[in-house]
Formats: C-alpha cells, sequence, structure tokens
C-alpha cells in the first residue's frame, strides 16, 4: 500500500499538476541533495495491522517531509523480504527494518542504521520475545515442546522467527522435532493461540501491548513458557549508496522530530510514553549480527 503526501504549494495554478510538472519548483527540488529525484521513498517493515501501521507510518512521514521540505511517500512493504529487495534495488531511499532484517539489507543493500525510538528519558528502547501457552496447559518450559505445535510469526522476524528458533536449539531440541507453523505475522501468531489451533505461539512484548489495548488479548487466560534478552528497537535506515549530504540532512531530520510525530508508531513498538528518536549504528545491533551466524542464517531465510 502507497501513502503520498506532497509538498503544499502556494501557487494555484500547480495544484491540478504533479510536482515533477509543477515547474521551477520540482526542477529544484529533484536537483537538491536533499530531496533526490524530487522524492524520499520510505519503506514500513509490516509488523502490525496495516490498518494500525498505516496511519502511524503517515505521521511519521508528513514530520520528515515539513523538515526537509521534500515530498516522502510511505509504504508499507508485503513482508521483511521484499522490504530488503526493494532497497537492494534502488527502490527505497530509508526504510524501518526488524533489527534481523536491517542485518540482511546492510549486508545486501548496504542499508545504515541512524535513528531508532527512544523512551522518555532518551533512552534506546528495546522489546523482548517470548512463547506463551494457555494459563491450563501441561507445559511448563520451552524444552517440553517436542512434538507440540509452535505459532511463529514469518520468516525473517527477529522476535517471530528466529529468536525462538535459537531458544529451541540451545534447549537441546532438533527444530524438525517441532511442528512449526508460519502464522503470516505477529497478531496472527496470537490469535492462533487465543483460538486454540496450536500448543503454543510466539508472542513478543510489542504485539502483547498492543493486543492488550484492543483486547484481543487476554494475559491472565495464558502464561509464558520463555522470554528472550532485550531486543534493541527497530532501526530506520538509509540506503548507503546515497549522497552524503542527503544521508546526512535525514539523520539530523529524524533526531530532530518533535516525540509527537513519533508517538503513534512509537506505540505500536511499545515505547510509551517515547522521546525524540535516538542516534544508533551498525554497533547497536552487533547481537542480531551474531545471532544470524549462529543460526548460519542467510539471505534466503529473510
Amino acid at each position: 500500500m502507497f501513502v503520498r503526501r506532497s509538498l503544499a504549494l502556494a501557487a494555484t495554478a500547480c495544484l491540478a499538476l504533479t510536482l515533477a510538472a509543477c515547474g521551477g519548483d520540482a526542477d529544484s527540488a529533484s536537483a537538491s541533495p536533499t530531496c533526490p529525484g524530487g522524492e524520499i521513498r520510505f519503506g514500513v517493515e509490516p509488523f502490525e495491522d496495516p490498518a494500525k501501521l498505516t496511519p502511524a507510518a503517515e505521521i511519521l512521514g508528513d514530520a520528515l517531509e515539513k523538515k526537509l521540505d521534500c515530498p516522502v511517500t510511505v509504504r508499507i512493504t508485503e513482508d521483511y523480504s521484499a522490504e530488503v529487495l526493494a532497497m537492494e534495488n534502488g527502490k527505497l531511499d530509508l526504510a524501518i527494518f526488524g533489527p534481523l532484517g536491517y542485518v540482511f539489507a546492510s549486508q545486501r543493500a548496504n542499508a545504515e542504521a541512524v535513528a531508532s525510538f527512544g523512551d522518555a528519558t532518551g533512552k534506546l528502547s528495546s522489546y523482548t520475545a517470548a512463547i506463551w501457552v494457555a494459563k491450563d496447559s501441561p507445559l511448563t518450559g520451552i524444552e517440553q515442546l517436542k512434538d507440540k505445535t509452535l505459532a511463529l510469526s514469518s520468516v525473517g522476524s527477529t522476535s517471530g522467527d528466529a529468536l525462538p528458533r535459537k531458544a529451541l536449539i540451545d534447549a537441546g531440541i532438533a527444530q524438525k522435532d517441532v511442528k512449526l507453523k508460519y502464522a503470516g505475522g505477529h497478531p496472527e501468531a496470537l490469535l492462533a493461540l487465543v483460538n486454540g489451533s496450536v500448543d503454543a505461539a510466539e508472542i513478543n512484548s510489542q504485539q502483547e501491548a498492543s493486543a492488550t489495548s484492543s483486547g484481543t488479548f487476554d494475559a491472565s487466560k495464558f502464561r509464558k513458557i520463555w522470554t528472550s534478552e532485550p531486543i534493541p528497537n527497530d532501526p530506520i535506515t538509509v540506503r548507503g549508496d546515497l549522497d552524503p549530504e542527503f544521508k546526512k540532512a535525514v539523520e539530523d531530520a529524524l533526531l530532530d522530530l518533535d516525540p509527537d510525530a513519533v508517538a503513534k508508531l512509537a506505540a505500536l513498538l511499545d515505547v510509551d510514553p517515547p522521546g525524540k528518536l535516538v542516534a544508533v549504528d551498525k554497533a547497536t545491533y552487533q547481537p542480531l549480527f551474531d545471532l544470524a551466524t549462529a543460526l548460519k542464517l542467510t539471505e534466503k531465510d529473510v
């Protein structure tokens, strides 16, 4: 799904025209190092229901557009791999990736992490992966999942795929001994457990908060049998082959956004109340590079 926002134009004659056809303003925007091609294409990973995610991402996109004086096109990508491929093929200038998606985007598309979601104290926010079962389930630990059905989010998800599978390995359980069911997303994995169609499901802390808020999940009826270490929240990245002046302008603009501009998107990432975006870099996500190595993951796994 694409959401297009255009710069407000003072000249009435331009209102019926596209930005590219509006004469000098468009030409100068197109030529500007901080507005390559006359627009900025911004991809967002599909970590939440698009009905919630799209308007939240639009608010951030609108604020960035005003800061950079350049139209921003927001795209909620189909899946994790599609987002990596889009940046690799030059179809995205900026993108929000899941931490593991960023690992492969940095390798394939030279994606550079520049900002992520800070809390009200200015610290980088984080979240956790978890495996849940029904409250009356006989399962008390991850080591008991042998021959059981486990709902995961989607291939390439940090909390909904890689970390739960690494936890199984650490517990001495071969992947072939667990009936893995990729539900198609975090909300779908949660619903699989709520509806009783699986023995266990991954539900990360972000999805838990969102589903609890919307009334689709009552944590008192379920319990965790495994929780991960904190995961640094999703990075906002810029494509590495773009003009250094543009990349610096984007980073400065992102880090200067008012917390209100990121609040709705941050809430979907379980950051409430949020602060300003905070600076991050590749080193911030080194544990995820280590995870990919430990699981012998390749770009085909995303």
